[in-house]
């Protein structure tokens, strides 16, 4: 099995995360989503490595502290399975309003909800908002993107979409 590793980060300033709305990119599984920041590692890169050069590059700010909140488990037969390094932090400076993947917006942490986000991120999400410790999670999808079924710190999800 191959499965991709990446981080993902939602940097937190003034009650609000700032995501990167995905419509630059011709080729983009992402596109039309709302997302945090991040990427995959490189070569002999740690997470935090990756999480300190993607917050560079995607938004030209310097990640200033970075907590580890969550492991998730993509299970994605479009894409090819992918395991993500969920992080919260802080950054200094501000970021130009679009980069070369998408635009980027300071968002209420209170109106992420009202995004169009992945199924998926509507499981995490929440979890930021509410936990404190670090959590697993696996995000099944079906092919098309839509998601099948999760399952958080090994307990199953229910038959029904999650209301978290």
């Amino acid at each position: 099995m191959n499965m991709r590793l990446t981080t993902l980060c939602y940097i937190e300033r003034n009650g609000c995360w700032l995501m990167m709305h995905r419509n630059r990119k011709a080729q983009d599984e992402n596109a039309g989503k709302w997302i945090g920041i991040g990427g995959h590692l490189e070569q002999d890169e740690s997470p935090e490595e990756c999480l300190v050069r993607e917050v560079r590059e995607e938004t030209g700010m310097e990640l200033k502290s970075c907590r580890l909140r969550g492991i998730i488990t993509f299970i994605l037969p479009d894409w090819g399975n992918e395991m993500t390094f969920l992080y919260t932090g802080e950054a200094a400076g501000e970021p130009p309003a679009a980069c070369t993947e998408g635009e980027l917006r300071w968002i209420p942490i209170t109106e992420t909800d009202k995004l169009s986000l992945w199924e998926g991120d509507r499981v995490f999400l929440p979890l930021l908002k509410t936990r404190r410790d670090v959590f697993s999670l696996k995000l099944v999808y079906m092919p098309g993107g839509h998601l099948k079924s999760w399952s958080l710190d090994r307990e199953q999800s229910p038959t029904e979409k999650p209301e978290l």
